[in-house]
């Protein structure tokens, strides 16, 4: 694919399909298309979460390299430590599947009509590295297109799998110690029963 290599300086696999290589321009987080679209609706502005793709029933979200290799202690400091999270990182030495041109539908992609597509496609000519969620230590996003940082992103990607964890485990589980998950276990507040 030219305009990965050409216009946006990205390496390739240089297979078919082709493959974008992670861990060099940047690295990606995995996550669930729900917890992906989440992400997308809490922050609506193009400029504050870089590029993003959908493959199927997953979304990568494009962020700085190296940042693969923060990812377990960055989920250790925000208190996700042990905690399964359908959440995981491409870095050095990953791929991920390249999607088809932002202009092209999935039926026009050439090499895959499978191929994922862009929902926030990269912008030729804008380094990727200036446009994507990194760990820092000061800046936040603002009204000028600067990335949120890569701690906030993970803070409510974490979030947001650990709800479709919930949701999707055994309904005769109660949640939490809301007043409704009380009722049903036989154990309703005094409030409710004097």
């Amino acid at each position: 694919m030219g305009w990965y290599e050409d216009e946006l300086g990205w390496p390739t696999t240089g297979t078919l399909p082709p493959g974008l290589v992670t861990g060099v321009r940047f690295d990606a987080l995995d996550v669930p298309a729900e917890a992906g679209f989440a992400m997308l609706n809490r922050f609506p502005r193009p400029g504050l979460l870089g590029p993003v793709a959908l493959d199927g029933h997953r979304i990568a979200l494009l962020v700085a390299a190296g940042s693969a290799e923060e990812l377990p202690g960055l989920l250790e400091w925000l208190e996700w430590g042990g905690i399964p999270l359908d959440l995981t990182a491409l870095g050095s030495g990953a791929v991920l599947r390249a999607p088809a041109h932002p202009d092209w539908g999935r039926r026009e992609a050439a090499f895959d009509r499978s191929a994922p597509v862009w929902l926030r496609p990269p912008r030729p000519g804008c380094e990727v590295e200036s446009s994507v969620p990194a760990l820092r230590v000061a800046g936040e996003a603002d009204g000028t297109g600067v990335p949120i940082g890569l701690a906030a992103l993970v803070a409510a990607l974490a979030t947001a799998c650990h709800r479709i964890t919930l949701r999707t485990r055994d309904q005769d589980q109660p949640w939490a110690f809301s007043y409704a998950s009380r009722m049903v276990a036989g154990t309703r507040p005094r409030s409710l029963t004097s």
